[in-house]
């Protein structure tokens, strides 16, 4: 993957409306799965990480800021294809490292498989599996 740096503001460098911003608070996770339909582009849109550079969670933050910039949000599919796990700890959360949502997205663009990259990217330990591997 190509990447550029810059100090320029996401908000400066794209149309708004080329902007989904990625928040595991929204609730929108229809929107990844459209793709697999093609009737959603992705090359056409600009992704941003909703992320924190902080060891602790902070609900609606990200959904919150991209409100207030009046951007479209969506999350990774994982309601629509993953279930909570039974564990000692009674353990589930949908928020992932920005290192995880990006290996979520580059498995999905190679295989355009949601099964596979969140295979790929949400560890056991988030409390989660695959709806196919439940009984597994």
């Amino acid at each position: 993957f190509k990447m550029d740096t810059t100090p320029e503001s996401y908000l400066d460098l794209f149309p708004l409306d080329a902007i989904v911003y990625l928040t595991p608070d929204s609730e929108n996770g229809k929107y990844f799965t459209c793709f697999r339909q093609g009737r959603t582009r992705a090359k056409d849109k600009v992704y941003v990480l909703g992320g924190l550079v902080d060891e602790s969670i902070h609900k609606q933050l990200t959904l919150r800021r991209a409100r207030e910039q009046s951007l479209q949000t969506a999350r990774l599919p994982i309601r629509e294809y993953m279930v909570k796990a039974p564990n000692a700890r009674n353990y589930h959360s949908e928020t992932l490292a920005i290192n995880q949502v990006f290996d979520v997205l580059s498995t999905y663009y190679e295989t355009r498989s949601w099964p596979a990259a969140l295979r790929a990217g949400v560890s056991s330990g988030k409390g989660y599996v695959l709806r196919d591997t439940e009984e597994q």
